[in-house]
Parts: C-alpha cells; sequence; structure tokens
C-alpha cells in the first residue's frame, strides 16, 4: 500500500470543500463498491447538489479565513483561461497498468480511436498484483463524485464488476492522476485465455464522461 501523499491529501480536502459548499444535506461515505452494490446505492432518490462556479465558490463565506485559506491552496487565485465549450468537462487521456513484476507499465493512449484499441490485446501474467491509474484533465468548473467502474468478461460470461470513487476535482491545466486499489489477476491453468474489460467513468451527475472497451490475454509469463 502506498502512503497518503500530498495529492491525496488535497483531493480528499477538496472533496469535503465541496460537500460544504455546495451539498444541501450530508452524504454516506462512499467507499468502494461492487456494482451491484452501487446500483442498489443510486436508487435511494439520491438527487446531485446544484452545481456551482469556481467564483461562486470564491465568493462564498470570506469571513471564514480558514475556508478561505484551503479554497486558495485548492482552488488557486487566478482565474483560468476561458476553456473551448466544445470540448469535455472531463477528458480521460490513458489507463495505466502498474505492476511490479512487469518488464514496463501497460499504458493505453483513450485520445486515440477507441475502435482500435477494442482490436488490440495486451498480455498479463497470471496471479500478479497489480493497480490500474487514471490520467484524466478537467476543465472549466469543478467535477464532483467522479468513478471508474469496470465490467470483466470470458467467452461472454461476466467474471469480475468493480467501482471505485475517484474523487472530485477542480480544473487545472496539468492532469489529475487517481490510482486504483491494487487487484491480484487470477491464476491457474483453467484461468488462462482472453478476457474483455469494459470500463467507463462518471460522475454524480450520472454524466458518462467516456466509456472504452479492451482486451488481455492472461498468460503463464508476460512474453506470451
Amino acid at each position: 500500500m502506498l502512503g497518503l501523499d500530498v495529492c491525496e491529501f488535497g483531493g480528499q480536502v477538496l472533496e469535503l470543500l465541496w460537500l460544504t459548499v455546495c451539498y444541501r444535506g450530508l452524504l454516506a461515505d462512499k467507499k468502494d463498491l461492487r456494482v451491484e452494490d452501487e446500483e442498489d446505492e443510486r436508487n435511494l432518490n439520491y438527487v446531485a447538489p446544484l452545481q456551482k462556479s469556481l467564483e461562486e465558490i470564491r465568493q462564498l463565506d470570506k469571513d471564514d479565513q480558514s475556508l478561505v485559506k484551503y479554497k486558495r491552496t485548492l482552488l488557486g487565485t487566478e482565474t483560468m483561461p476561458a476553456a473551448d465549450p466544445a470540448v469535455a468537462r472531463v477528458q480521460v487521456t490513458r489507463l495505466t497498468l502498474l505492476c511490479d513484476q512487469a518488464p514496463q507499465p501497460i499504458t493505453m493512449d483513450l485520445t486515440e480511436d477507441l475502435s482500435a484499441l477494442k482490436e488490440k490485446t495486451f498480455s498479463l501474467k497470471e496471479g500478479v498484483t497489480y493497480r490500474l491509474k487514471i490520467h484524466f484533465k478537467v476543465n472549466r468548473e469543478i467535477v464532483a463524485g467522479l468513478r471508474y467502474h469496470h465490467v470483466t468478461s470470458r467467452k461472454g460470461i461476466t467474471v469480475d464488476k468493480a467501482s471505485h470513487m475517484v474523487g472530485s476535482y477542480c480544473p487545472k491545466e496539468e492532469e489529475h492522476e487517481f490510482l486504483c486499489p491494487a487487484e491480484q489477476a487470477p491464476g491457474g491453468v483453467m484461468s488462462r485465455g482472453r478476457y474483455a474489460v469494459r470500463s467507463r467513468l462518471t460522475d454524480d451527475d450520472r454524466n458518462t464522461f467516456l466509456d472504452w472497451e479492451w482486451n488481455f490475454d492472461l498468460n503463464k509469463d508476460w512474453s506470451e
């Protein structure tokens, strides 16, 4: 497990700031959920908070110096140049599979033709522990409650479903990164073969920012 770094801490504080400023009610804590549990959660008449612009957030609670300091740290003091309204509010640029035992990281460029990615197959060694890293850029306004989902199937049968809370992020010129919890690949002769994965990134308003498919072969070794 990695320790809590500055970026993760800033993301958590931004999450609290967003809840403090924008949410009208107290929401339950959201942890990693299987997709089935997530669907149950979303059926509880949840209503997303009213969206507020960065400038509106900066102008709120000016007398609370502690909150003002947090806002300056997390949101900055300068207004970013106006982003092209045709550009998505969240741009998912890459998905990287990280494994200490791998010869090199496995990276998917999500800015290119996604149909071509669907035809490509990556190699994963059985039994290894790996983590997925999502790279994305936020434009114009804060995005609340980003969540990464994936469904893995083999020969048309679903074998795994997972959903991870990514968090809330403010816009900035640089990309954001999120490291998913560690997972272990299946092992054994019977588990080897081709797997299909469908991934997507959504937010609290149920917007889908990217939905893509990719494949991997589970092999005895990386080079197969």
